[in-house]
């Protein structure tokens, strides 16, 4: 490619505004803006609208465009032609075409993180979708509420149930759209009341608690009996996730209940189900044999596949095959769905998806994973059960033929991912860590007039946290815990500090891998402590003692689970964040995901602690970033979700860590904040990922403003600044690029006042024609 790039400069201004061109209204605006500063009442941030200075700029989307995680699906019986499916933190898509192509509905809404949907079977045009992932893990995003659509998916109205935040499943009556039950999972992270079932009669406009136990056990899953809407099952499941990797528990506070006057009461279904106790279930109703219910059932000991044939009063474990009943990716219950003319046929949503036609006795594989592992869902359309439609952590497919043939999931660009970093090939490539599918590194535009799935390519490290290509090699990627991906030949080496971790080495999903930004011989890898390479992973330096908390108190939020042994305080935090500075190669910060800041100043020889004040035990520091212009500056975003605290925090220094601000004006609350980044060319310009969108400060963060413009709403984990662009790293939406953002590195307090703009152009590069291969 490089053969045939040919450089060239050319002059180019760009007229943001000329006087009179633009009416009344502009010359309002530019009047209003100058009193403005003239009276010195507004800052800079506040002056500018992002929705007036920013109308022309655009994000970009480059993939990876492959499926990612994806939760909820369900097709239109009298429409088979059409489905809507969601990924977690990708929103709401259909497809009219049997899932050839994939289009986003949901876009313009304040979340992208659903976990239901359903389609209103007396009228296909009424959908309502809940949003939150609906599932209990440690990357999770929540959302707020439930939301409805009157003409298949063109518009949207919330309606309510807005602090439930995990909706993972809503089932809507046959006779009547306008009455639905809803089921509430709750805080994943802390207790709260908004959980349980909820009942609506009308549409959504009010909605009433049908069935609850505690501010610990929300509701899970949900059925209807088809022949008789007024018997409806109910699946209540009590969690917590903890503010640490890998903390959660359960109690069995829950289980599965039955109503059989539409959820004016209920009873407790326990008769052939474990003695222990339900943890959680997942379960399905035969509609051809509406007695025959199928569940999925987890105990404090095991997960085991029941059947009941007589309509929930008596269950037996129908099979000792442990296969089918695996927890998908180690965590979540497997989904069963029973055939909608054969209640002997069965199909289970796993590690891969299985089947059984002998009534759950014995089972075989159906369909194997597209691309890693791990179904969520299967939706059968009971007027042509040949039309069947799975979720998987690979996105959405469809066959139209039992299962012969399926439509591809390289057609939704939902994936999750953690980190970005960019190449220094020309175009520059970005590279990041995907949820469930590895990693892949894509290129920043394509060669045939487009970017394409060819311009993306995986890179041989584990599907969390960094992929970080080699300053000196773009053909070398280094990700992980820790290993070198050679692209020209495809090899993948372990070079991590030490073959076999020993007791005291702990690294999570997303151990930090970073380059220093004035030796790109120099790597830093994080475990508990900080490591340095000069050599490639060849030999390493260990530049840190054990930078984490060694006590602390539990966390409020982990309330009657704190005197759980997993809960009980000891040494398990991580580096989570590392920020070389690009002025001082002896200078070093750290951020830990148990609260901590840490700071060398001469290599790592000695480290001091400078975590600010207001930061408590386990509010993660999830993104440091040292200051571009003075070495006593640095940056610290801080996220809260884990405590149950949407909130956003936001903290700057510039002494060197000895007193921090909250910089948060403007970031609105509900969006706990993932990174922050200093702009390398224009002192104060700071950009910041949160849980909804991206901000932009012009102020060193004094005041901040949305920079979302066309991006959907979806978590944004990473943000970095590649020459003249601006890249998000979402989880659930890929990888965005703002190109050239020079026009927001000139914004000054002039520029609002002047009756004319021009802005210096960008470097502009000439490539060869479009091949017209695409």
């Amino acid at each position: 490619m490089r053969g045939s790039i040919t450089f060239i400069g050319f002059t180019l201004i760009l007229a943001v505004a000329a006087k009179g061109n633009l009416g009344t209204e502009w010359n309002a605006r530019r009047t209003a803006l100058a009193q403005a500063y003239d009276s010195k009442t507004l800052t800079l941030a506040q002056a500018y609208d992002s929705k007036t200075f920013a109308a022309d700029m655009r994000w970009r989307a480059i993939g990876p465009f492959r499926g990612g995680r994806t939760k909820a699906i369900t097709g239109v019986p009298s429409q088979p032609n059409v489905f809507y499916m969601a990924a977690v933190n990708g929103g709401v898509w259909k497809t009219t075409d049997f899932g050839r192509t994939w289009t986003p509905i949901f876009d313009d809404q304040p979340t992208g993180s659903i976990g239901a949907i359903a389609v209103a079977p007396s009228n296909p045009n009424i959908v309502y979708v809940g949003s939150g992932e609906g599932l209990a893990r440690p990357d999770l995003s929540v959302g707020d509420g439930v939301y409805t659509s009157t003409d298949a998916g063109k518009t949207w109205t919330h309606l309510g149930l807005r602090d439930g935040q995990q909706i993972p499943y809503i089932i809507v009556d046959p006779r009547d759209a306008n009455r639905f039950f809803v089921a509430v999972l709750g805080h994943p992270y802390g207790p709260n009341e908004e959980r349980g079932v909820y009942r609506s009669t009308d549409g959504g406009r009010t909605f009433e608690k049908v069935l609850s136990k505690d501010e610990n056990t929300g509701a899970s899953d949900l059925e209807l009996d088809p022949k008789n809407p007024d018997i409806v099952y109910a699946c209540l499941w009590e969690q917590r996730q903890g503010p640490w990797e890998n903390g959660a528990w359960a109690g069995t506070n829950g289980g599965i209940f039955k109503s059989t006057d539409g959820g004016r009461s209920w009873r407790q279904l326990t008769r052939g189900l474990p003695e222990e106790g339900v943890v959680q279930a997942d379960i399905t109703i035969a509609a051809s044999a509406p007695n025959r219910i199928y569940a999925t059932v987890a105990s404090p000991r095991a997960v085991g596949i029941y059947r009941s044939d007589d309509a929930g009063e008596s269950w037996t474990r129908i099979t000792t095959d442990n296969r089918p009943a695996g927890r998908i990716g180690g965590g979540d219950l497997p989904v069963p769905t029973a055939h909608p003319t054969n209640p002997d046929v069965v199909m289970m949503a796993s590690t891969v998806s299985w089947k059984s036609t002998d009534g759950g006795r014995n089972w075989v594989a159906f369909r194997g994973a597209p691309g890693g592992d791990d179904y969520q869902r299967v939706w059968i359309n009971p007027n042509n059960p040949d039309i069947i439609a799975m979720a998987s952590d690979q996105g959405a497919i469809v066959t139209v033929n039992g299962g012969q043939t399926w439509s591809s999931w390289y057609n939704q660009p939902t994936s999750q991912m953690y980190h970005v970093n960019a190449d220094n090939a020309f175009p520059y490539r970005v590279c990041g860590g995907q949820q469930e599918s590895g990693s892949a590194c894509v290129s920043s535009r394509g060669n045939d007039g487009m970017i394409t799935f060819r311009e993306g390519h995986p890179v041989g490290v584990e599907e969390y946290g960094y992929a970080v290509p080699d300053p000196l090699n773009p053909e070398i990627v280094y990700g992980g815990k820790i290993t070198r991906y050679d692209r020209r030949i495809s090899q993948v080496q372990n070079v991590a500090p030490t073959p076999v971790r020993p007791a005291d080495f702990r690294t999570l999903r997303t151990a930090p891998v970073v380059f220093s930004p004035l030796d790109p011989h120099v790597m830093y890898f994080a475990s508990n402590a900080l490591w340095k390479t000069a050599t490639g992973g060849k030999s390493w330096q260990k530049i840190s003692p054990d930078l984490t908390r060694k006590t602390w108190d539990v966390p409020a939020s982990v309330g009657k689970f704190r005197t759980a042994d997993t809960a009980k305080p000891t040494q398990r935090g991580v580096i989570y964040t590392v920020a070389p500075s690009p002025l001082d190669i002896n200078r070093i910060w750290v951020g830990t995901d148990d609260g901590l800041i840490h700071v060398t100043a001469d290599g790592g020889a000695t480290w001091k602690d400078v975590t600010p004040p207001d930061v408590k035990p386990w509010m993660k520091v999830s993104i440091m970033d040292a200051g571009r212009f003075d070495v006593n500056t640095a940056y610290a975003a801080i996220n809260t979700l884990r405590l149950d605290d949407l909130h956003p925090y936001i903290f700057r220094t510039y002494d060197g860590g000895k007193t921090w601000t909250k910089i948060v004006n403007g970031l609105p609350d509900g969006a706990p904040v993932d990174a922050v980044r200093e702009d390398p060319t224009r002192k104060g310009l700071l950009f910041a990922g949160t849980e909804h969108e991206v901000h932009v400060s012009f102020d060193a963060g004094d005041d901040w403003q949305s920079l979302r413009l066309n991006m959907p709403a979806t978590s944004v984990r990473d943000v970095i600044v590649k020459d003249d662009d601006l890249i998000a790293a979402t989880h659930g939406r890929g990888i965005w690029i703002l190109d050239d953002i020079t026009p927001l590195r000139q914004m000054n307090a002039d520029t609002a006042s002047a009756d004319v703009v021009l802005f210096k152009p960008q470097v502009a590069y000439r490539v060869r024609q479009n091949t017209n291969t695409d």
